[in-house]
């Protein structure tokens, strides 16, 4: 392997530092009343969103939710009434315009512990700044060589922008590995025997305000992949437009010229880095 030179890894470490960034000061946090007078914060309101849903509470409550002028609080019920009550004020910010890209398909919010206390419409939870979960695959090479995909330009996010083999969203009835290998098949057209063989490799914890949209929070579940020599990725579901084969070196470049989403960026430099040693 062509060793990165000492500036690139350095780029590539002060890049890793800053993964999780606080949300601004002018965001709204939103609380989890679990009871008791125990409380913690599950999300963060970008502040143009905020006399809209305050007019819209105003005019028809919700089951479980109160906001103040400085606080959203989510109060502790069951999961599926919960789901239902975050679901209506999901659909007040849809009405308004808030919440693009509606998916039609959910996720769960899952505490430390790994349980899950409600489900959302996946588009919902940037705009309310809830921790979401995805998982990303590193696809390489023994020739020191990784795979990259380029996002189809229809996506809603970051469209044309470079990503790894595989990457997605773990719905609310997924696990890490269960998503992994479903969006292998999807995306890049890994068959299930190959896909068997993926390593977890981490997990990095993204948190960065969106412009325009919401603060984008979640925990990414990484795992790495060796592919032969002459497997060349296919997608299947029409949201990787194609695939590159490229030198840690040319990866590494294609990084700091900022040509990776956010999540895929810090995947892949942390791969970098690894295999660096």
């Amino acid at each position: 392997m062509t060793a990165l030179s000492t500036s690139t890894i350095a780029a590539l470490e002060e890049m890793l530092q800053n993964t999780a960034r606080s949300a601004p000061s002018d965001y709204m946090p939103i609380y989890f009343a679990r009871g008791n007078g125990e409380e913690q914060t599950i999300g963060q309101l970008n502040p143009d969103f905020i006399p809209y849903l305050q007019e819209s509470l105003k005019k028809q409550s919700v089951s479980l939710i109160s906001m103040d002028h400085d606080r959203l609080t989510i109060h502790l019920g069951k999961p599926i009434d919960l789901s239902a009550s975050l679901n209506q004020l999901a659909n007040f910010l849809r009405l308004g315009g808030f919440i693009p890209g509606w998916r039609n398909e959910e996720f769960a919010w899952v505490d430390q512990n790994g349980h899950m206390y409600f489900r959302l419409e996946r588009a919902a939870f940037r705009t309310f700044g809830f921790r979401s979960m995805a998982t990303h695959i590193n696809g390489y090479t023994k020739a020191n060589s990784i795979w990259l995909g380029r996002r189809s330009e229809n996506k809603p996010t970051d469209p044309g922008k470079l990503d790894n083999l595989a990457a997605g969203g773990i719905t609310a009835d997924e696990t890490p590995w269960v998503c992994a290998k479903r969006e292998l098949w999807e995306e890049a057209g890994v068959p299930a025997q190959i896909a068997d063989e993926i390593e977890p490799v981490g997990r990095i914890h993204m948190r960065r305000p969106i412009p325009g949209r919401g603060f984008h929070d979640e925990q990414l579940y990484i795992y790495d992949l060796e592919l032969a020599h002459n497997f060349i990725p296919t997608n299947h579901d029409g949201e990787v437009s194609g695939f590159i084969e490229v030198s840690y070196a040319e990866a590494a470049a294609r990084i700091l010229a900022d040509e990776f989403t956010s999540d895929a960026a810090f995947v892949t430099a942390d791969f970098l880095l690894r295999r660096n040693k």
